[in-house]
């Protein structure tokens, strides 16, 4: 018994015991099996010899070593692996044998060429759960066109409902297309992990960026279901809850969220303009979306009256939710994120100390420590690695 109790306080998440081959790069896969490492599973990243995962070569770099690379691959292992040597095969074969999962995002056909598509590795490792992250997924008739994160974006329909009405088309600012993908393919792999548990056997993951962007569509996919006209771009207020938007105060903007017919009244309330609740154009939502347009001159004509902190105060005081625009140094430096260990840090031997942005996931039972291993550099792993698999 006490045994077993010390291995659970030494599990660093509920994947330990859990080792991923990651042959991904870039970051739809890579960010997947980031995920992994910080709920505790090994990862061991295959890379290809002399350059790596392409996204070591991305800036910013920080004593020539790449902090975008870091912020994805930290705490992983490397080994550095030609798929088309038989040497390297060899190797590549011994870790899939002491693997739990293995992890790609090439374009669709790539690894059966090269012996190591879902049927034959199956077939060999009959418990090896395999995760395919690509542009299209591996059937339709769009499966073998390569894809990048903004391809997917524009052609995911995410792009054409954002911005203002009238702009240009506008990327949303973070990689929605690799990092929508990498969450599916987590949730995926995690998905087959429990199965195989339960039945003793692996599964397929087939993750396409395309598919992730449409089921990220949400309310904006049922408008178009519902009415046979797509949705366009709204800047920055909510298409079906009023009043859900961003409005301009004396130095700036608020965010105010009034989701239900309690929360206007409360907003009302504080604004000192309580005639709105019974006004009849504003007694329901739906009536409230009608008339969007002249709530928000009303709403606007009130806030512009004092500073965005003066509003906040009067918000948060009326039970409204409600918040500022930061921007991206004031959402890290934000006291909550703090609170929440979401800001944590990397001692590279190389980059020295480096804040990464921590695990949103928080378990009860498994640490959620305020430092994380580095990302590797190329190889560094190989000795040990080799060490291992030959036992």
């Amino acid at each position: 018994m006490a045994a077993e109790q010390t291995a659970v306080e030494n599990k660093t998440g509920p994947l330990s015991g859990i080792t991923v081959v990651d042959l991904s790069r870039i970051l739809a896969g890579p960010y997947c099996t980031l995920m992994m490492a910080e709920l505790g599973a090994r990862v061991i990243k295959v890379e290809t010899p002399g350059t790596g995962d392409d996204a070591r070569h991305y800036g910013p770099f920080v004593n020539g070593k790449s902090a975008y690379f870091q912020s994805v691959n930290r705490g992983k292992q490397s080994i550095a692996l030609n798929l088309k040597d038989d040497v390297d095969k060899a190797i590549f074969e011994k870790l899939l044998a002491k693997a739990d999962v293995v992890v790609e995002n090439f374009r669709p056909g790539t690894m059966e060429k090269l012996g190591y598509g879902w049927e034959d590795l199956h077939a060999k490792y009959p418990k090896l759960i395999y995760a395919a992250a690509s542009g299209f997924g591996h059937s339709g008739p769009e499966m073998k066109r390569p894809a990048y994160d903004m391809v997917v974006q524009g052609m995911g329909g995410i792009m054409s409902i954002t911005g203002h009405p009238g702009s240009p088309p506008t990327r949303i600012g973070t990689s929605i297309g690799d990092i929508g993908a990498g969450l599916f393919t987590a949730i995926g792999v995690m998905s087959a992990l429990f199965d195989r548990a339960m039945t003793g056997k692996a599964a397929k993951v087939d993750i396409g960026m395309f598919d992730c962007q449409i089921a990220l569509l949400e309310n904006a996919a049922m408008r178009y279901f519902v009415t046979g006209k797509a949705p366009g771009p709204l800047g920055a207020r909510h298409p079906s809850i009023t009043p859900f938007q961003a409005f301009n105060t004396k130095d700036g903007y608020i965010i105010i969220a009034a989701g239900n017919d309690g929360l206007f009244h409360k907003m009302a309330d504080a604004l000192g303009k309580s005639e709105w609740k019974s006004d009849s154009r504003y007694t329901t939502n739906d009536l409230r979306a009608t008339h969007v347009t002249e709530l928000e001159a009303e709403v606007e004509a009130v806030l512009k009256a004092e500073p965005t902190a003066h509003w906040m105060a009067v918000m948060d005081a009326a039970g409204v939710p409600a918040g500022p625009i930061n921007d991206i140094g004031q959402a890290v430096e934000y006291p909550q994120a703090g609170a929440r260990n979401m800001v944590v840090s990397v001692d590279d031997p190389v980059t020295g100390p480096m804040k990464v942005v921590g695990n949103p996931i928080k378990i009860s039972g498994f640490p959620d420590p305020s430092t994380r291993p580095p990302a590797p550099n190329l190889d560094q792993d190989r000795e040990t690695i080799l060490r291992e698999i030959e036992q």
